[in-house]
């Protein structure tokens, strides 16, 4: 168990950023390749690094603010569709966490046009602003099934039309110049960028602590859930019973906190999953339960690249395994299995089963416990884990709901429209 925990920001968010675009072929390192435009451009600007820091941080997550693979997708047709929404509920997921503020109004300002900061104060946040609506654009004008060194010449053509109108002259000079190298556009290309951003690039040296990483897990743990009104507060119902659980257990406080940043990451790997299939009221078809199946897998691919979350990505990853091996995607037994897994895997089961579903009203407390006691007996939970939550029942369903009702206000606050 830990000890202590440092965790990188850049190194978290770089991953983050990745897991956001595996959504469709259409958007892998959409950002991670916007950023390291942003990178190089804002070096050639002389901006402070304090400032290319926050500036690559925004890079990496612009597009946190649009919640489905649909909705990013549209992006990338910006100049026909509205962009203003995206970036307004990106600033508001992330500006009341002090390690992402500055990015946070960043990304609010990334797709207003020059002409609309006039009259213009001349301030790092133009700058980066308007080298991040760049880059923003540079990266989608790409062509994914051209090689990048036959259209080149012509996306330079195109951003210099953008001159006074979108984007200010001096940041296309900059542009154009580092546009001469060969090796940036093959730089943006390359499968290998991830690694050369997270070995040459910034914020390397900020390290999180464990109220910081809370603090982030929840922002992930709403773009995870808000994605969908059904889901809008699944994963604060799991980070609180199982921290009450791991509680009732007796687990030290250090190791509570870490089992709800644990319960707030659990789903991650849900962001690959279509809203289609997570909204669909029917049954889910056998092709469409093994695309769900892939959610625990990228939860783990996405937060084992992070040093320091090594275990907690196996903690998140392997909630949906079972004691007898037939769990997914792993089909671990229980000799592999931890107990703060074992505890996560009981509270996502309570959690779903006293939810409601497209396909079915929340169940109650006395059909929640014959279904989770029936899995007891077959071998597929822990039978501790089960009786603690049985003894405290009445608790851990009254805490879970307060919660679930936070989580709930702040998402009707935020998308009021889905209510």
């Amino acid at each position: 168990m830990y000890r202590g925990i440092s965790i990188n920001l850049f190194n978290l968010v770089l991953s983050f950023s990745d897991a956001l675009d595996l959504a469709s072929p259409e958007l892998v390192q959409h950002q991670i390749r916007t950023a390291y435009i942003a990178w190089e451009l804002a070096k050639k600007t002389g901006m402070d690094r304090g400032d290319i820091e926050n500036l690559v941080i925004a890079a990496l997550i612009h597009d946190v603010g649009a919640l489905t693979a649909e909705e990013k997708i549209n992006l990338h047709e910006a100049d026909t569709i509205m962009t203003e929404p995206h970036c307004i509920l990106g600033e508001s997921l992330l500006k009341n966490v002090p390690v992402f503020a500055a990015a946070a109004r960043i990304i609010r300002l990334h797709h207003q046009k020059w002409q609309d900061w006039m009259p213009v104060v001349e301030n790092p946040l133009t700058a980066q602003a308007q080298i991040l609506n760049l880059s923003d654009y540079v990266e989608r004008s790409i062509n994914r099934s051209r090689y990048i060194l036959h259209q080149d010449r012509g996306i330079i053509e195109r951003v210099s039309q953008l001159a006074e109108t979108d984007i200010q002259s001096g940041i296309i000079d900059i542009f154009k110049d580092v546009a001469k190298r060969e090796d940036f556009w093959l730089t943006i290309t390359s499968p290998r960028i991830y690694s050369l951003l997270y070995h040459e690039a910034t914020y390397r040296s900020i390290v999180l602590d464990l109220s910081d990483l809370k603090s982030v897990s929840e922002i992930f743990r709403n773009l995870i859930d808000f994605r969908s009104r059904f889901t809008a507060t699944h994963s604060a119902g799991v980070s609180t019973s199982a921290a009450l659980l791991a509680r009732y257990f007796g687990l030290t406080e250090w190791e509570i906190e870490l089992m709800e940043i644990t319960g707030n990451l659990h789903d991650l790997g849900k962001l690959m999953v279509p809203n289609s299939i997570l909204e669909k009221q029917d049954k889910l078809t056998s092709e469409e339960f093994a695309i769900m199946k892939q959610h625990t897998y990228f939860t783990y691919m996405t937060l084992c690249t992070v040093n320091g979350l090594e275990e907690i990505a196996e903690w998140a990853a392997f909630h949906h395994e079972k004691l007898d091996g037939s769990g997914y995607p792993f089909h671990l037994r229980a000799n592999k299995l931890s107990m703060i897994s074992r505890i996560l895997a009981v509270a996502d089961i309570f959690t779903a089963l006293t939810e409601d579903r497209p396909y079915r009203a929340g169940m109650s407390l006395t059909e929640a416990m014959t279904i989770i006691k029936d899995m007891d007996i077959k071998g597929m939970l822990d039978q501790n884990v089960v009786k603690v939550l049985e003894h405290n029942l009445a608790d851990i369903a009254s805490e879970t709901k307060q919660q679930q009702a936070k989580a709930r206000e702040f998402y009707e606050n935020v998308f009021p429209a889905n209510n």
